[in-house]
């Protein structure tokens, strides 16, 4: 990045903030995923149990 001037600044900034807004939707993403395959996995041990 050349000089430290505000348009590099800004366009580093957004570039930052876009890559960690894209790492905490993947980390939701996975905690979504992981609600469902537990509560899955629950409702088929209660089905066993019964």
């Amino acid at each position: 990045m050349g000089r430290n001037n505000e348009r590099n600044i800004k366009k580093h900034n957004d570039k930052l903030h876009k890559e960690q807004d894209k790492v905490k939707a993947a980390k939701v993403l996975r905690k979504e995923k992981l609600k469902l395959i537990v509560r899955k996995f629950n409702e088929d041990k209660a089905e066993e149990n019964n």
